[in-house]
């Protein structure tokens, strides 16, 4: 009974955490706003453009560019869901955010990045669906089936990600409050944590090669049928057109997974000889980087998109 008030004293169920920024970098990480804040200014720009191409232009409601479309959305989700805190943190300095609105942040910033990595998956299908059946294409792949699909991806992500910030709130102590991070991370939280937490290690373990790896899987898959279908093709032209058509897909699942999977390998492979500020920086550009490029991959490869926002351009310079 003599130690309850010293427990009491030490760990606590907080009202809110209170987010440092990047550790060891002090008031130089006001200068990476320079790399995020043009980052979240191009996913804005990009994404909205594209969503308002793809709704105004009729002849781009084609399945091909609804999944483009959900890209787009899930993107601008994605990046909004962390910039601006993100933002704030290395320009103010350290601020506090609620308990509530931490938890809600860390189910977002993983709901969506399951999200976007079940939309390329999507996609992946969509494009060897193209290439290896083209007579069968319009029959197999629907507005319809596009739109039930995207519900599909997006009830998948929300059923997976609940257990996270559920797994943090059944803690009622915490050693601090402070969370030497820019977001809400899951991992970043679970440190804090007092009490065992290797259900939250497995399940965040799981859910990553789950989720993933499947999805990496099906990818690859894909892209086996679409090589496979492309060596059929007669002429040298002809492969090179098929595969065209799959490059700014090609680009986009490369700007997602390879900083993704480097970012999770120096996190749990590499935290001894990683340093954190490098690790919270690769994480960073993980969930910022691809939401930036994705617009500008698919605008300068996708010759319908193209053309749309050249009309649009010499529309509105014709009218001023």
């Amino acid at each position: 009974m003599g130690e309850a008030p010293e427990l009491n004293s030490t760990f606590w169920h907080p009202t809110f955490f209170l987010l440092t920024g990047i550790p060891g970098l002090g008031g130089a990480q006001a200068w990476l706003t320079l790399v995020f804040g043009p980052m979240y200014l191009l996913a804005l720009l990009g994404n909205g453009a594209l969503l308002a191409v793809v709704k105004i232009d009729t002849m781009l409601h084609q399945p091909m560019f609804l999944l483009l479309a959900t890209l787009a959305a899930t993107d601008l989700g994605l990046a909004t869901s962390i910039a601006p805190g993100l933002l704030a943190v290395l320009l103010l300095g350290p601020r506090p955010v609620t308990y509530t609105t931490c938890l809600v942040q860390m189910f977002f910033v993983h709901a969506l990045t399951a999200m976007e990595s079940g939309v390329l998956l999507a996609m992946a299908c969509d494009r060897a669906v193209a290439v290896g059946r083209p007579l069968h294409y319009p029959v197999l792949v629907t507005k319809s089936r596009v739109g039930y699909g995207a519900l599909a991806l997006a009830l998948k992500a929300v059923a997976i990600v609940v257990p996270f910030p559920l797994l943090v709130a059944r803690f009622r102590h915490f050693r601090a409050k402070t969370i030497g991070h820019v977001y809400c991370a899951h991992m970043a939280v679970v440190e804090l944590v007092v009490g065992d937490t290797q259900t939250n290690n497995l399940y965040g373990l799981v859910l990553s090669l789950a989720v993933s790896g499947v999805d990496i899987l099906g990818i690859t898959g894909s892209y086996g049928l679409i090589t496979h279908a492309v060596l059929q093709l007669p002429t040298w032209e002809a492969r090179a057109k098929a595969f065209g058509t799959c490059s700014s897909h090609i680009c986009v699942i490369l700007a997602f997974y390879v900083p993704g999977l480097f970012s999770y390998l120096t996190h749990r492979f590499g935290h001894h000889t990683v340093p954190k500020d490098v690790h919270i920086i690769l994480s960073n550009i993980y969930l910022l980087l691809p939401p930036a490029l994705n617009p500008l991959i698919y605008g300068a490869r996708t010759k319908q998109i193209r053309d749309r926002l050249l009309e649009t351009f010499k529309f509105k310079k014709h009218q001023f």
